[in-house]
């Protein structure tokens, strides 16, 4: 169970995010992101060792506002081989110098993430400890999905961010979270965020296309 501590981050997860999505090629915007947290969900390491954040963050420093889904891992120490990952560094008031990372070059964020599209993970509420996020919904009815521990090739273009299953199943992170379900998903991850106007969105954050 993953313990969410009311505390002190310097500098904060959207300070980080500011520097770091304009450097990603499914970044919309073209200057500095104006940031705010507007949803998200959270997946339990088995271990109790890193930290798994699903964060929807909203840019309004263009005409339109622009939703983004980032998944953020948070160790103790560096992850061996994934420099190439790294959001950046933070002090954290409790627990001490953290590394947080794009998920999804983390091996333990591949593993629940895959476990939650088949129903054996839970989503876990973004900001309260031990209370299950119901508004994230999750289908897939197809054979057990392979791991994706080891090396894996993560590969990020305009709309987002692909990983090749080693069965020939495609993962898709979907980083500006679509309204439905894309054609040919065989499953898909799907939450809310909140919008500028105040109201409750629904969107698709993550899919799966099997051969």
């Amino acid at each position: 169970m993953a313990i969410i501590h009311n505390t002190t981050l310097k500098p904060t997860k959207l300070e980080l995010l500011t520097a770091w999505l304009p450097t990603r090629p499914w970044y919309t915007g073209t200057g500095t992101p104006e940031l705010t947290r507007a949803g998200g969900f959270r997946l339990d390491d088995p271990e109790g060792e890193v930290g798994i954040e699903f964060m929807v963050a909203v840019d309004s420093s263009g005409s339109e506002h622009v939703a983004y889904l980032v998944p953020l891992t948070y160790r103790a120490a560096p992850l061996p081989g994934a420099e190439h990952a790294l959001v950046g560094t933070m002090e954290h008031g409790v627990l001490g110098a953290r590394w947080a990372y794009d998920g999804i070059h983390d091996p333990v964020l591949r593993t629940e993430l895959l476990a939650l599209f088949e129903g054996r993970a839970q989503a876990m509420a973004q900001s309260i400890s031990d209370t299950p996020d119901h508004e994230i919904t999750r289908s897939y009815d197809g054979p057990g999905l392979p791991s994706a521990e080891g090396t894996v090739e993560v590969t990020d273009d305009q709309d987002g961010t692909g990983l090749p299953l080693p069965d020939g199943t495609v993962l898709r992170l979907h980083r500006r979270p679509l309204p439905t379900t894309p054609e040919g998903a065989t499953g898909q991850v799907s939450g809310a965020w909140d919008a500028p106007d105040g109201s409750r969105v629904r969107a698709v954050f993550a899919s799966l296309r099997t051969p």
